[in-house]
């Protein structure tokens, strides 16, 4: 496949490419320079990218702290509401 760069560095990308990628007005693609080539990526844009790095961790100095936190309490939760602790088998 060929795409000719227009007078303002413009090209455009063959139908194909679009709809195997499912690229589409608006769709933003990643250019990458490797030697004398250059590599158009596909930006991944979903809710878990878009949110990362938007959240704290009120009261924990680290998400590492954090983490401890929460799998001490998934272990203590299990001793104690687990059929063992409760009697029923």
């Amino acid at each position: 496949m060929e795409a000719t760069v227009a007078e303002r560095g413009q090209i455009t990308l063959p139908k194909a490419v679009r709809d195997a990628l499912g690229l589409t007005k608006g769709s933003v693609l990643k250019v990458e320079l490797e030697g004398s080539r250059i590599v158009l990526r596909k930006s991944v844009d979903d809710a878990i990218s878009r949110a990362r790095g938007r959240f704290k961790l009120d009261g924990f100095a680290s998400t590492d702290e954090a983490m401890q936190a929460v799998r001490g309490r998934a272990a203590a939760e299990e001793g104690e509401g687990g059929a063992e602790g409760t009697g029923e088998a």
